[in-house]
């Protein structure tokens, strides 16, 4: 794995690196994430894990604030680890995000992590520039990390989905809240448009988007726009 030049980032060198810890069973596949994001000036591992128990623990000691978690891994997994790890975090009222990294899209043990709160998955063979970005981007928290894959994704399970459950009802009970110019922009986010093509395509302004967004979140109780997503997808508002 080629590192991109140091020179090309998303932040500017001056504001405190993002601090990323890796989680994966794998130490060679750690070790080349590790030296890719450390080639980067906005960029700093702060912390390493072989399995979920030890990130859980070596998480609660060294905060971060992206974690790439491995999902298939032994012992604990990485969707019990996200679910643990996440629970940690509220509990302390830090914000860490979670970004599940899988070798095929259409894993399903993916859905499952992204369902326990991670912020979206990403392909372990995807191009470097594309984790680097997807770190900066789900930090950021303004995007659905790789949404084309996302998508192949949730129209894979979609059927899985649509079961009834406590919690599918309290989404649909949830999505019922919304204003019809949030539904609106809650539809369109569903579909993978960014805030700036949102904007263009209801002639409001980003700012006014960014607004909708943030009240959309709160009234469906999601943390990022990935859980909008699947919660679009399990109430109906996306077909597959």
């Amino acid at each position: 794995m080629t590192a991109p030049s140091p020179g090309i980032t998303g932040e500017t060198p001056s504001a405190p690196p993002i601090r990323v810890a890796l989680v994966d069973d794998q130490q060679l596949v750690r070790g080349g994430f590790k030296m890719l994001i450390n080639s980067q000036p906005d960029l700093t591992v702060t912390a390493e894990a072989g399995n979920g128990a030890e990130a859980v623990r070596v998480l609660s000691q060294a905060p971060a604030d992206v974690v790439l978690m491995d999902v298939r891994m032994p012992g604990m997994d990485g969707i019990e680890a996200t679910a643990r790890i996440l629970e940690q975090a509220g509990s302390r009222r830090a914000d860490v995000k979670v970004v599940v990294l899988t070798t095929f899209d259409l894993d399903e043990y993916a859905l499952s992590a992204i369902r326990a709160g991670a912020s979206g998955f990403l392909l372990k063979d995807a191009p470097p520039e594309e984790l680097l970005e997807a770190i900066r981007t789900v930090y950021r928290g303004d995007a659905v990390i790789a949404p084309s894959t996302t998508r192949r994704l949730l129209d894979h399970v979609a059927p899985m989905l649509r079961e009834p459950t406590p919690e599918v009802s309290r989404h649909a009970a949830s999505v019922e809240t919304l204003t019809p110019r949030e539904r609106e922009v809650f539809t369109l986010i569903a579909a993978g448009l960014s805030n700036p093509e949102i904007a263009a395509k209801l002639f409001l302004s980003e700012a006014t988007v960014k607004t909708h967004v943030g009240h959309i979140l709160a009234k469906l109780g999601a943390r990022d726009r990935v859980q909008a997503v699947v919660i679009a997808y399990e109430t109906g508002i996306v077909a597959p």
